[in-house]
């Protein structure tokens, strides 16, 4: 009899951060695990793979393998429509996230952040406050190190946890001790068959499991937030933050122009002015972290000089350089249309708009009152850019730029913005037609603009 007859048999989907991390933790654990990617696998990975000791193949899938696991942890990027996917259900065989994977071996305090936008923010300035309190906080999700892997080798006592809809979609018994959610609006809808209600209840599974020990904190004033709180129960403590006081607000700016946080242990304020992040979405973002750190006990004086002195995070609203006078700006993590909002209502000089990419449904009427009101002329910049052209010249007298490649869009910058404007790269769309990812296209964007 083989040894690995009586072993848990666990099937890992995808050879990326949260796949590899979700291996190691099986191996860890004794499990029979097998990880397969129909893609190929990055080097790093593979070799790491390698060095475990660890089986996996790349470029297919071993559907008899992959049919006899006891159940499988399936990376965020793959769809529910994939037909691997599709046979894993029909077995009847569980499908989880790293995220829930990971959960399962750890009794670690978990401060989990999703959203539509904001999210990347949130996460690193509360990951920051922590690290600046001198507290051991590991940083996962979306960004940072796979929390299985972390979890396996490199275990912290708290984990500040960035989180998609997709990680939320196969989330079962793990629990937030704090859960922020920042805001919803229409996003990756392709995935949820273009209805907004099905990517509503994704958001909020972040509150699922909650007990009346645990913080849920949110944006009072989004109108899908509230709207969906009105149909479901918590039994979670209730943090909301919004611009002014209302009812209940936990974090507000007060008539001084003060930065407040009133929580049960703790009353909180600062200078507005002294914040790190400019903006009103960075403003709501400090909120929702400021909460969590006092909700965590962290000093005052910790958390003010966190606030303080945030840099930011690269790709969202990251100043590149002044030229002649042109302000440029890579914002190349605004993928939706709502993130675009939000940079644009940060900008203080009329810009020179470059969108477009990979369109996941979007809808340009959200950003139209800013673009007429901020925005000189538009640079499309796709493959197709059909849509935007046709909304924007339909719905706007601004110039509209048709280009297909980056170079080209930076020389048309060139051309339309003069001194005393900004150019913005905030381009709505996924940048999967013309890019690896977003932070390819960001990083193209900034060598290109530090080459003029």
């Amino acid at each position: 009899m083989n040894d690995n007859d009586n072993k848990r048999r666990l099937v890992v989907l995808g050879g990326g951060e949260s796949g590899v991390g979700a291996a190691i933790l099986a191996k860890d654990k004794g499990m029979d695990v097998f990880l397969s990617d129909s893609g190929s696998i990055a080097p790093r990975y593979a070799s790491v793979l390698d060095k475990e000791g660890i089986p996996y193949e790349q470029g297919s899938h071993d559907m008899a393998r992959i049919l006899a696991a006891d159940e499988v942890v399936k990376s965020p990027g793959i769809p529910d429509t994939a037909p691997v996917i599709k046979a894993i259900k029909d077995k009847n065989i569980p499908i989880i996230s790293e995220i829930e994977f990971a959960g399962r071996y750890t009794d670690a305090k978990m401060v989990c952040i999703t959203g539509s936008n904001g999210k990347t923010t949130t996460t690193s300035l509360i990951y920051h406050i922590l690290r600046r309190a001198g507290i051991d906080a590991g940083l996962a999700g979306n960004i940072g190190r796979s929390l299985a892997l972390q979890v396996a080798r490199e275990p912290h006592p708290i984990y500040v946890i960035e989180l998609s809809s997709f990680q939320l979609d196969n989330m079962y018994s793990f629990k937030a001790n704090i859960a922020v959610l920042l805001n919803i609006t229409p996003d990756h809808l392709d995935r949820y068959d273009y209805k907004m209600q099905n990517y509503i209840n994704a958001k909020f599974r972040i509150l699922q499991n909650l007990t009346p020990e645990d913080a849920f904190i949110y944006w009072q004033d989004d109108p899908v937030v509230a709207a969906q709180l009105r149909q479901i129960a918590t039994e979670a403590r209730m943090y909301p933050f919004a611009e002014h006081k209302e009812e209940n607000s936990a974090a507000y700016i007060d008539a001084e122009d003060n930065f407040i946080i009133n929580t049960p242990a703790e009353d909180f304020s600062m200078p507005r002015a002294d914040l790190a992040l400019h903006g009103l979405h960075n403003i709501y973002n400090s909120m929702a972290a400021g909460i969590s750190a006092c909700l965590l006990n962290i000093k005052r004086e910790d958390i003010r000089s966190a606030l303080g002195d945030f840099a930011g995070v690269e790709h969202r609203l990251e100043f590149v350089r002044t030229l002649d006078g042109v302000e440029w700006i890579n914002d190349s993590k605004a993928t939706n249309v709502n993130s675009c909002w939000y940079a644009l209502e940060a900008m203080k000089r009329p810009t020179v708009l470059i969108l477009g990419g990979k369109d996941k449904g979007n809808d340009y009427s959200e950003i139209l009152p800013l673009v007429r009101e901020k925005v000189k002329a538009i640079v499309a910049m796709g493959k197709d850019n059909a849509k935007i052209i046709d909304f924007f010249s339909t719905n706007t007298t601004l110039p509209v730029v048709d280009t297909h490649s980056l170079a080209d869009a930076v020389a048309a910058c060139r051309r339309l913005a003069a001194s005393g404007d900004t150019v913005l790269l905030s381009p709505c769309c996924a940048s999967f037609d013309l890019f690896k990812s977003y932070e390819d296209r960001g990083t193209q964007f900034k060598d290109m603009v530090n080459k003029l």
